[in-house]
């Protein structure tokens, strides 16, 4: 069985169509390119706040984009944990300054485990 690319769109899709699902498995570009996007959409609307309402950081736009991407982001943050044979439950290694980002920038850079693993088979 050939693995497909994920491409930027496709991430974005699956992403959103996955939105509140934390069960299986995310491949490293499912997640990185919907960082990616995220990071661009929030960028994009602060902005638009900045401009539109002389907001100089989280005006309202931004704080609703946030809100919006908040659950998909946390979805395939999970399932990228998954795919490295850990918990979501690690995800609260956010809360700890510098190391606990650290420590999960490493893991979501890391490739996935071989084969499958107690959440499922590996990403398609």
């Amino acid at each position: 069985m050939e693995r497909q690319k994920m491409d930027f769109q496709t991430a974005i899709r699956t992403c959103f169509s996955k939105f509140a699902t934390i069960q299986g498995r995310a491949a490293r570009a499912e997640y990185w390119y919907f960082f990616l996007f995220y990071l661009i959409v929030i960028f994009a609307a602060g902005v638009l706040d900045a401009v539109l309402f002389r907001h100089n950081a989280n005006g309202p736009l931004s704080t609703l984009v946030w809100l919006v991407l908040l659950l998909p982001w946390l979805a395939v943050a999970v399932r990228r944990l998954h795919d490295r044979d850990r918990s979501g439950w690690w995800l609260l290694l956010h809360v700890v300054p510098v190391v606990g980002q650290i420590v999960l920038i490493v893991w979501f850079c890391l490739p996935s485990t071989p084969g499958p693993n107690r959440f499922g088979p590996p990403p398609a």
